[in-house]
């Protein structure tokens, strides 16, 4: 009998043929229970067996529990969902086939919780599970809790705290499933508008005004940008108890955002130093070095002491020169991201000195809320979403806040869906040519993803003002350079 040459002496499977199946084994679980709700009852006991024979809890495969229950009864577990899914140089010689099973199990459970959310009414409570295992898969990732979705850990945007993205050609470490492995440079910043969505659907799904009438229910809330949406379109309707618990909800995402876009902001300094004006004599503007430098004649070799006659101290005030900023933001159902980012940005920029802020926002109406534009809780509580869009109006306001155009930038967000495009267009084109910065935004959102009308966006980049599209830091890069 001729020996098989993947078999053992008693003809059983060699041990890394064994190790793959079982492998195989979870990740066909993992794709059946996605794609087929119905339980596939062969492949639940085949890998229920996998998952004890290794070692693990069988709490992985339990829909109903979190990755925080799992973790919170097997702390040990936590540092492996650390990192779990962040490529490594693969080397097939050096493969351990038991830890890529023991990794097929931990990814299964992270990848099931996020994306399998189900159907029908969702409780506050679900809702904050599904934010912690969202928070589980950012960490797998190699991103920080709330990175790539923006709202909470960050204002948003794709990104990685360390090692998130590997090289093209690389993918989730121990995969194993054969082929050119997918490249996680462009697939993690991808994921992060996915759950944004899936989140969206969750709150879409939840009875909000029941859950905020009750204040227990109200403080398992996590403050995102899809609860803030639901929020804002329904807080006219909303009174007592539950207007007060959406209104501290509010305040919460928003507090939350300010704090990073500030740091954003404040990264880059503001003009040049004005040496014209003396330093203020104060402990924190003291210059050590130069102090000691110069007062060292003043040194006593005797006593080992030195004598200080004069303290230096730095130069911190800065030359600047009055700016006005003027922020129009479309108020439309579909600009809410932006729209809640940018009156953030706004009043942040409203506490700079000499930077004059007026922001107008606008649907088939326009509002001017420039007397509310330093504090962004009082604004957004003063929009009103939805309706249809029209430019006009909003420009109609803005024009005549240009009164030194040299010394003016307006910000234009929309997607520029306009009923009265030409017009608008022809207006904006006045603007630009008048000498003020005109930018227009097509989106300023947490993920980055939005859509522009192509008609506008083609006649802006002929008109040398394209069209800034995606990360919210990019708006503060062009508006940090203009009003520096």
């Amino acid at each position: 009998m001729t020996h098989h040459p993947h078999a053992d002496d008693h003809g059983a499977p060699p041990l890394g043929d064994a190790q793959d199946n079982r492998r195989q084994v979870l990740y066909w679980r993992l794709l059946a229970r996605l794609f087929d709700p119905e339980e596939q009852a062969a492949l639940e006991s085949a890998s229920l067996a996998v998952v004890e024979d290794i070692g693990l809890p069988t709490a992985l495969l339990d829909p109903g529990a979190s990755v925080d229950s799992v973790v919170q009864r097997h702390p040990d577990l936590a540092a492996e969902f650390e990192g779990l899914m962040v490529p490594e140089p693969e080397d097939e010689e050096a493969r351990d086939r038991a830890a890529e099973v023991r990794r097929a199990a931990l990814v299964s459970k992270v990848l099931l919780n996020v994306f399998a959310t189900g159907s029908g009414n969702v409780s506050a409570e679900q809702l904050a599970r599904w934010q912690s295992d969202a928070d589980w898969l950012e960490r797998a990732l190699g991103c920080r809790p709330g990175e790539l979705r923006g709202g909470r850990g960050a204002a948003g945007g794709p990104g990685r705290s360390g090692g998130g993205v590997g090289p093209a050609g690389t993918g989730p470490a121990g995969t194993g499933v054969g082929g050119p492995a997918p490249d996680l440079s462009r697939l993690v910043p991808a994921i992060g508008p996915e759950l944004g969505s899936i989140e969206a659907g969750l709150v879409k799904r939840m009875h909000l005004r029941e859950v905020l009438a009750d204040p227990a229910l109200a403080a398992r809330l996590t403050p995102s940008m899809s609860l803030m949406e639901q929020l804002l379109r329904d807080k006219d309707n909303l009174s007592g108890v539950a207007l007060a618990n959406a209104k501290a909800l509010i305040r919460r995402y928003v507090d939350e955002v300010t704090g990073v876009l500030r740091t954003q902001v404040e990264k880059s300094t503001v003009g040049e130093l004005d040496r014209s004006v003396p330093p203020k004599r104060v402990f924190r503007n003291l210059d050590i070095d130069r102090t000691i430098w110069k007062n060292l004649t003043n040194w006593s070799p005797e006593e080992e002491r030195l004598y200080v006659d004069r303290l230096y101290y730095r130069h911190t005030s800065r030359r600047t020169t009055p700016q006005r900023l003027v922020v129009v933001v479309d108020q439309s159902g579909s600009m809410v991201d932006s729209m809640v980012n940018c009156t953030i940005l706004a009043s942040i920029f409203a506490g700079l000195p000499k930077v004059d802020v007026h922001l107008v926002a606008y649907d088939t109406q326009a509002l001017d809320l420039t007397p509310w534009a330093h504090d962004p809780f009082e604004t957004l509580l003063r929009t009103k979403l939805g309706g249809g869009t029209d430019g006009t109006v909003a420009m109609a306001l803005a024009q005549p806040k240009i009164a030194e155009p040299r010394n003016t930038v307006v910000v234009w967000i929309s997607d520029f869906y306009e009923w009265r495009h030409q017009e608008l267009f022809d207006s904006m084109a006045a603007v630009h040519r008048s000498g003020a910065k005109f930018i227009p935004v097509g989106s300023v959102t947490s993920s980055g993803r939005g859509s522009v009308n192509p008609w506008f966006r083609e006649r802006f980049k002929d008109l040398g003002t394209p069209v800034i599209s995606g990360h919210i830091k990019k708006l503060v890069h062009e508006l940090k350079t203009f009003l520096t």
